[in-house]
Formats: structure tokens, sequence, C-alpha cells
């Protein structure tokens, strides 16, 4: 089994890191060499045959930049939340999985482990890949069953929290929930109704850039 399809979620506005993001989106910020993310595009293109990206904030700038590392769909979501385009978009058609990344997500992934893992666990509407917990990067932590996702927190600890990677299914979300415009609305559905899972495969490298204090940790990184 196989997932064909990947979309990097990059219509953010990158306050957070102003003044970097004045002149253009978080997600063109240098890194290695090429920008946060083209290495996310070029890391997923030999296990991924199709990759959409959501542009907003200067999105023309964005999407020129994406078309040139080939990617194959556009969506213009300025203005709308995160999961927006799982309702209006031509993807709320989709009957398959898609796996869903953040242009901020600086990762490592393990495609067929998480692939294989999603199929073991009866390909649910949605499930979250996660981490362990990074000193100085906050994150919303996932309390969870039997891989059932039962709560998320972002002040009570557990020994995981949410990576911004998830696998999900458009089609049966559109099937089964009210249309919400962010994340948290969608899981919180999900979780009501006991839909909402948690794998057990996590990315191998995993950091994401959320303000200005992370970006300068990452390229401090990646020069030594």
């Amino acid at each position: 089994m196989k997932i064909n399809k990947a979309i990097i979620l990059a219509a953010g506005r990158g306050s957070r890191i102003w003044p970097l993001t004045n002149d253009v989106p978080k997600a063109m910020l240098e890194i290695n060499q090429t920008t946060l993310i083209a290495n996310g595009i070029q890391s997923m293109k030999k296990y991924i045959d199709s990759i959409f990206i959501t542009v907003g904030y200067k999105g023309p700038i964005l999407a020129k930049h994406v078309i040139e590392h080939n990617v194959d769909v556009i969506f213009n979501t300025e203005g709308k939340d995160n999961a927006w385009w799982i309702y209006n978009t031509l993807l709320c058609h989709l009957n398959e999985p898609i796996f869903v990344l953040t242009c901020d997500n600086v990762t490592k992934i393990n495609f067929r482990d998480m692939i294989e893992d999603y199929f073991s666990k009866g390909s649910p509407s949605c499930m979250l890949i996660p981490v362990k917990p990074v000193d100085g990067l906050n994150g919303d932590y996932i309390f969870h069953s039997d891989n059932i996702v039962k709560k998320l927190s972002r002040y009570n600890k557990a020994d995981i929290y949410c990576s911004g990677i998830q696998i999900l299914n458009p089609y049966i979300i559109n099937k089964t929930t009210k249309k919400h415009n962010n994340f948290y609305d969608v899981w919180g559905e999900l979780i009501s109704m006991d839909q909402l899972f948690v794998s057990d495969v996590m990315p191998k490298k995993w950091f994401t850039v959320d303000t200005l204090d992370h970006y300068k940790k990452l390229t401090s990184m990646n020069e030594k």
C-alpha cells in the first residue's frame, strides 16, 4: 500500500519571526543553501508522487518559488485558517490518505514505516505523527489509549506531542465532521468520536521553526 499525495501548509505570516518575514514568507527562509519549503519538497520527492502547497501571505512570491521546485497544485488560502482547505478545495473529494506537513518543520521522515503504520491501524480518518518533547519548543501534548487520542493539551505534559505532521483522509473527514477552519476543532470533533489516532512511528529527525530564536538555533545547528 502507498500514500501518493502530500500537502505542505505554508500560508501563515510568520509574525513571530519578524523582521525576517517582512520581505519573504516564513517558508522561504534560508536553510542549508536552500529554503525551508524547498528542503521539505526535496526530502519527500522520492516517496510522494504529488505535492500540494497552500499559500497566503506573500502568496505570489511563494507560488513562484514552489513552482520552480515542481509542485503539482497550489491552493490560495490567504485569510483562512489551517484546516480550511480540507472542506473548501477540490481535495474535499479526495477519498485516500494524504500526508499533511507544515513548512516550518525540518524533519527526516521514515515515510514507509508511517504508511505501514497508518494502514495497520485501519486507515483512520486522521492519524497524528508524534515526537518526543524538545526543550525550547512548544507543542500540544498527546494523551491516548491504545493509539486512540483522548486529549490534546498545551499545558498538561505527556511523553509525546504533536509534530505538525499527520495523515488524513479529506473525504472521510468531510463526511463525518462539521466544517471547521482550524485543526484544533477538527481534532476535537474526531476525539469525541474516537476517530483521532496517534502513530507509533516518529520522525528520525525533527525540529520546527516557530520563533526567531528557533530559526537562529536551527541555522547554528546546521553550521556545526
